[in-house]
């Protein structure tokens, strides 16, 4: 498995919340190679890995699907289309940022800006009711080719960057996707300790409600969830968070289980793949906090990949925090 170019592929195509089917499909085609009998249910990509044997303690995989963008509100008489997000979107940066409306054929378009000569030099952050795109077309154009409720995302393509970093859109969580894969192919062949099965899953960004169906359909004994955290960059508070390229961030939190937590700390140790450790002091904001809850629950953890830029056009990865990451699943699932 080519990690770099699996990762980049994964980021590239569309999956707004709500509007995964394009990433669903092409997640779906990943994992059938590991999972044949891999399916779409309800929009969350499951398939159950390896042999299923009775006694075995049952574990999900979860990595989420979609990504932040926005939703076609309503377009004005001067041909401005006017939008809602979708997700935790980081308003700062909207301004003269390329978009891609995808409609009945994808329309691109920019963000409109007041050029600094206009706004002395300084303006406030764009409410999301300020946002508006220019695309060029008039009102009656645009009608040809998009809706109310077409979804928006940035128009962006990964890059490389020094050594094994990139950076790009949807990172978060296509790289968290990257990692179970590699995990997979990792365990081709090997026993496992537990009856494993993935679920990639929907609309993480708006109250991890895919996973809420998923954690139903599936009711595992344990889940991992498999998504990304916050990465130090200059002016940030280090306590808060990990470093790129130091290994996957295992979680420790009241509403996860400290037992799995020790047990993919001592995992870590024993295989000799570096990891860091993030406290948190409530729940996690991630899918963890669907399945722990589950039915009679299940024992849940949270093993995230650091990025840089969080919810912008520009996130940043470290490919080798994909690597140990898939090592350290690997390691926790593969039997003794």
């Amino acid at each position: 498995m080519d990690i770099k170019q699996t990762v980049i592929a994964l980021s590239e195509v569309s999956g707004t919340s709500g509007n995964e089917e394009a990433a669903a499909q092409l997640a779906l085609s990943m994992l059938r190679q590991y999972t044949p009998d891999a399916s779409v249910v309800n929009g969350n990509v499951i398939g159950r890995f390896g042999v299923h044997t009775d006694g075995l303690p049952s574990l999900v995989l979860d990595a989420h699907i979609d990504q932040i963008g926005f939703v076609v509100t309503y377009i004005t008489d001067e041909g401005f289309v006017k939008v809602g997000s979708v997700g935790g979107i980081d308003r700062r940066l909207l301004p003269a940022q390329p978009v891609i409306i995808h409609g009945n054929q994808n329309i691109k378009g920019v963000i409109c800006s007041v050029p600094p000569h206009l706004s002395h030099g300084s303006s406030e952050v764009l409410s999301i009711e300020d946002v508006a795109i220019d695309t060029g077309m008039s009102k009656s154009e645009l009608e040809q080719f998009i809706s109310i409720g077409d979804s928006i995302t940035f128009d962006v393509s990964c890059r490389q960057l020094i050594g094994s970093r990139i950076t790009g859109g949807a990172l978060d969580d296509r790289c968290g996707i990257a990692s179970v894969l590699r995990a997979l192919e990792l365990l081709a062949g090997a026993k496992t300790a537990y009856n494993v099965t993935v679920v990639f899953s929907t609309q993480e960004e708006v109250g991890e409600r895919g996973a809420k169906i998923g954690a139903f359909t599936v009711s595992p004994d344990i889940a991992l969830a498999v998504d990304v955290s916050f990465a130090y960059a200059i002016g940030e508070n280090e306590r808060n968070c990990g470093y790129l390229g130091k290994g996957p961030m295992i979680g420790i939190s009241p509403s996860l289980s400290r037992e799995i937590s020790d047990k993919l700390i001592e995992t870590a140790k024993k295989a000799s793949v570096p990891y860091q450790l993030e406290v948190m002091s409530g729940l996690t904001s991630t899918n963890a906090d669907r399945y722990s809850v589950n039915r009679e629950g299940a024992k849940t953890c949270t093993v995230s990949i650091p990025l840089r830029n969080m919810h912008t056009p520009v996130e940043v990865i470290d490919l080798s925090d994909i690597e140990t990451t898939a090592q350290l699943l690997a390691a926790f699932i593969k039997e003794g």
